[in-house]
């Protein structure tokens, strides 16, 4: 069974886990992973700023008390752009394909539904990410645009940026 729930400073750790995990696959983050320098001390930091902020949120899965998933959305400060925010969602490998990512996701558009401050939920993936493209169609975001040859993977390999949304 998954449990999904808010994230704590105490996952500090774990998130940075599975964020490394994530990177190091190389296939769906911008993020390379000698880039990647975040410390459990700035990721607790992190997760009590979203924590103090009414529209931003961070949701942890749990599996047999292991966490094995995170997303946050993230809404800009500008007071034009408040209703609106992006979210990124990260679950180990070996915990894909088995509705983890769709359970954060429903516990993410849950909390916008209810957040009076929130009517837009958008997001970013890779044009070859398939498996997040269907999770995402198949929740009802709609393909708002497309960065053509925004990723740049090596010296001739580019991949698109696909921007979705859904109104809540």
């Amino acid at each position: 069974m998954i449990l999904i729930r808010l994230a704590e400073a105490k996952d500090a750790e774990k998130m940075l886990y599975i964020q490394e995990k994530v990177i190091s696959e190389e296939k769906y983050l911008i993020t390379e992973l000698e880039e990647f320098s975040q410390t459990v001390e700035g990721q607790s930091k992190w997760i009590e700023d979203k924590q103090l902020n009414k529209r931003e949120v961070i949701f942890v899965a749990e599996i047999q008390d292991e966490v094995v998933g995170w997303i946050v959305f993230q809404s800009p400060s500008r007071i034009r752009m408040a209703h609106t925010g992006d979210f990124g969602m990260m679950v180990l490998p070996d915990y894909r394909h088995r509705g983890v990512g769709k359970a954060l996701l429903n516990a993410l558009l849950e909390w916008a539904i209810k957040n009076p401050l929130i009517e837009k939920v958008c997001l970013g993936v890779f044009s070859t990410n398939e498996n997040a493209i269907k999770l995402y169609k198949n929740m009802g975001f709609k393909e708002e645009g497309r960065k053509v040859r925004e990723i740049k993977l090596n010296r001739n390999e580019y991949i698109d940026d696909i921007l979705m949304y859904k109104f809540v």
